[in-house]
């Protein structure tokens, strides 16, 4: 696992659609070749970054607020809950500027199939994850949630009160605006190196001894930062069954362990399935329902399959979340371990009930 993490650690960032995320991919498909499998890079048009579109939307909710066209803060306010709610947006298309891709790689066969996910893109930061104010990042966000929607009714009574709101928006498009042209990417020690080292370790773990009856498939994503588009894509290739389990790995490098019960910004999408029911039996790692953002299960938990994130916070986030500080320095890998530990044991739960099934 080690090995994997410091690879991607070494590069400066991998950041979506640049050519340190390329580069990375081929290090990982090179790694497993390396290690006698057939690696698969699944590539795809996706964002570069999520500001353009809420940039976007943040316009739309601004000028129709000071030019009084209701319809046109109704429509920022439909791409601000699709958007963060990770529903399909009939313009998402026109921000898909760049190309990422998405390294796979199998084991084994048979009738059932477990997905081991994790993804190995970074993001920009932004003055919303500054350490001093991270922890009141989802207040924030669920503030801005309730403008937008008052956006809609504001801009049509006109006034002060939908100027007021409009402004707020538009300045809020300049900063984000801002964040596009200056803000870094982060390196990604913790988010998500130390997660790809543990879906890789489990994957190499399951591979030298394939459980019978399964196949095992890992899908390191890209363009998780900027939509979860790597494992959208990965939904709609056909490569993951519609019964197979997923075992996301998000954000492991230090903090207290949980396992997430359901996620979503504003629409909430619970988990199912046997991963879930064998997580709950086990001890040192708690029960979460994830609010705060989205992870890579969100396109697979929105079609209803049965999905699990393993995550670590601090102070209910991440650590070093999004900030320059997410460097290896900030991971225990002491805690990486554990996590790899725990995760092997939901998995023998796992094979264990099914080959009593079969008896």
């Amino acid at each position: 696992m080690r090995e994997v993490w410091q690879g991607l650690v070494s590069y400066e960032h991998r950041g979506t659609g640049t050519r340190l995320e390329r580069e990375a991919a081929a290090w990982l498909a090179a790694y497993l070749e390396a290690r006698g499998f057939t690696p698969e890079l699944q590539r795809f048009r996706a964002p570069a970054s999520w500001g353009p579109e809420v940039l976007v939307i943040s316009l739309a909710l601004g000028l129709g607020g000071v030019l009084g066209w209701a319809w046109l803060a109704a429509l920022g306010f439909y791409g601000f809950w699709a958007y963060f709610s990770g529903w399909p947006r009939p313009w998402q298309a026109l921000f898909a500027r760049t190309r990422s891709q998405n390294v796979l790689a199998g084991a084994g066969a048979g009738p059932r199939t477990l997905v081991l996910m994790a993804h190995y893109d970074t993001a920009k930061t932004y003055w919303t994850y500054d350490p001093k104010r991270v922890r009141g990042f989802r207040a924030t966000f669920l503030l801005n949630a309730a403008l937008a929607a008052l956006a809609v009714p504001a801009a049509g009574w006109g006034g002060a009160a939908g100027a007021a709101l409009g402004i707020y928006f538009l300045v809020q498009a300049g900063l984000l605006g801002w964040r596009e042209l200056s803000a870094p990417y982060v390196n990604g020690a913790n988010d998500n190196a130390s997660g790809v080292a543990v879906a890789t370790g489990l994957f190499l773990d399951l591979a030298r001894r394939p459980p019978a009856g399964w196949r095992v498939l890992l899908a390191l994503t890209g363009a998780e930062e900027t939509g979860a588009v790597g494992a959208e894509q990965l939904a709609r290739s056909g490569a993951v069954p519609a019964d197979a389990l997923i075992l996301n790995v998000d954000n492991v490098g230090a903090g207290e362990l949980f396992y997430a019960t359901g996620e979503g910004m504003l629409a909430y999408y619970g988990y199912r399935g046997a991963l879930l029911e064998a997580a709950r039996k086990l001890e040192e790692a708690r029960p979460l329902a994830y609010r705060l953002a989205y992870f890579d299960t969100l396109p697979f938990a929105r079609r209803g399959r049965a999905v699990l994130t393993l995550v670590r916070l601090e102070g209910g986030v991440p650590p070093n979340w999004h900030w320059p500080s997410d460097r290896p320095a900030g991971v225990n890998w002491a805690q990486v371990e554990e996590t790899y530990s725990w995760a092997r044991n939901l998995l023998a739960r796992i094979f264990q009930a099914e080959e009593r099934q079969l008896q």
